[in-house]
């Protein structure tokens, strides 16, 4: 009977995949990014890593962060909406963080921790999305377990709530039902999640913090990136056990210079995330419409002839790293990434053509699978949004 529930359980998930393929995306009301929820973790009953001092454990070093970034936000953007999970030294369930998320309609997630190790030599900060086992050129076999224990320690929060076997009997990362949820949810949101971990780890290379075999971008099945269904990131800000990170993440001025480079990778995303959801889609529209009795000549746009060393494309998204050709957050798409404007990011773009009609003409099938995509003109290493 178990095995058939299983079974049952797995089928239904494929048919609301299949049939979630034929339904109509529903347009976002307020475009761009409007709603920001930033979760300092742990808190409470629950320390998390210890610091030198009881006012120096994770939980509070965390919280003061938070608090720093949430107001640089506020500052910048009055319009964005701020929302902690939690603003004081209160333990808070896992499932009530995802939950202060759905309930605000999040546009991102941020989940800030500290790191730590029984050895003081372990450095570094590094950032988490939702997704499979991590190939991050950085991780050896022995920093990927590492990476693992990370996930399994901050999954293991749960078992300090009450009645959390029932709370959480549907989250087994080693079962064919999650793999199915998880795989759905990691369609959806990976691009943005991977958006905005890229911009995070650009600035970790950075002071206060230091470049280390944990600095990167690692996929690990966290709680809460599984449950949030959301853009989403978990951070680890460094090793509280490790002298020269906690030097930073003890004191007032490196707390604020650690909000500060956040909040640069916040703004960074925030401005390609509005751009990504603001674009015009006339061009595709017009390809749509239907079959007149014009002749053939007469319905075909008129395509000019970029000028030579201009081309048109598609841009599905900007990362800190140049990826393999196949890797599977291409989504198998044919790329070409460009370092534009002598910045550090990989501007991703497919469809190259010789003209915006050409490239317009496949924006709406690339959205299939990068919703936020747009079209971008290309001149040697600039790249520009496409009126």
């Amino acid at each position: 009977m178990r095995v058939e529930s299983r079974l049952f359980g797995i089928f239904a998930i494929l048919l609301l995949l299949l049939g979630s393929s034929a339904l109509p995306a529903q347009p976002k009301k307020d475009l761009g990014l409007k709603t920001v929820v930033i979760d300092p973790g742990h808190g409470g009953k629950d320390p998390g890593a210890p610091g030198k001092t009881s006012a120096t454990s994770e939980k509070h070093v965390v919280l003061k962060i938070s608090k720093l970034l949430g107001q640089k936000i506020k500052d910048a953007y009055p319009d964005v909406k701020v929302v902690y999970t939690r603003s004081t030294d209160v333990f808070l369930e896992l499932k009530e963080r995802v939950n202060v998320a759905k309930r605000n309609d999040a546009d991102l997630f941020i989940s800030l921790h500290c790191n730590s190790n029984r050895s003081s030599q372990p450095y570094g900060a590094s950032v988490h999305i939702l997704g499979p086992k991590s190939k991050n050129s950085k991780n050896n076999k022995d920093y990927f377990a590492a990476s693992m224990s990370v996930a399994q320690r901050e999954n293991s929060v749960m078992l300090l709530e009450d009645d959390y076997k029932t709370t959480y009997q549907d989250f087994d990362p080693d079962s064919p039902e999650s793999i199915i949820s998880h795989s759905l949810m990691w369609n959806a949101n990976y691009s943005n999640s991977l958006l905005f971990a890229a911009e995070v780890d650009n600035v970790m290379n950075r002071k206060p913090f230091r470049v280390s075999n944990y600095t990167g971008i690692h996929q690990d099945i966290f709680y809460l990136l599984w449950a949030t269904n959301m853009p989403s990131a978990l951070l680890e800000l460094g090793f509280i056990s490790n002298p020269e990170d906690y030097k930073y993440l003890s004191t007032a001025d490196g707390q604020e210079k650690v909000a500060a480079n956040l909040f640069e990778a916040f703004k960074a995303y925030k401005t390609q995330y509005d751009a990504s959801v603001s674009v015009d889609e006339a061009p595709v529209s017009a390809q749509t419409q239907s079959v007149t009795k014009q002749t053939q000549a007469e319905r075909a746009p008129v395509e000019t002839a970029a000028p030579e060393g201009i081309w048109y494309g598609i841009q599905i998204m900007g990362l800190g790293r140049k990826l393999d050709a196949g890797d599977p957050g291409l989504k198998g798409l044919k790329t070409t990434a460009v370092k534009s404007d002598g910045s550090n990011i990989y501007k991703y773009i497919t469809a190259k053509s010789s003209t915006r009609e050409e490239a317009a003409r496949k924006l709406k099938e690339v959205r299939r699978k990068f919703p936020e995509a747009f079209l971008v003109e290309v001149n040697g290493d600039e790249v520009k949004r496409s009126k």
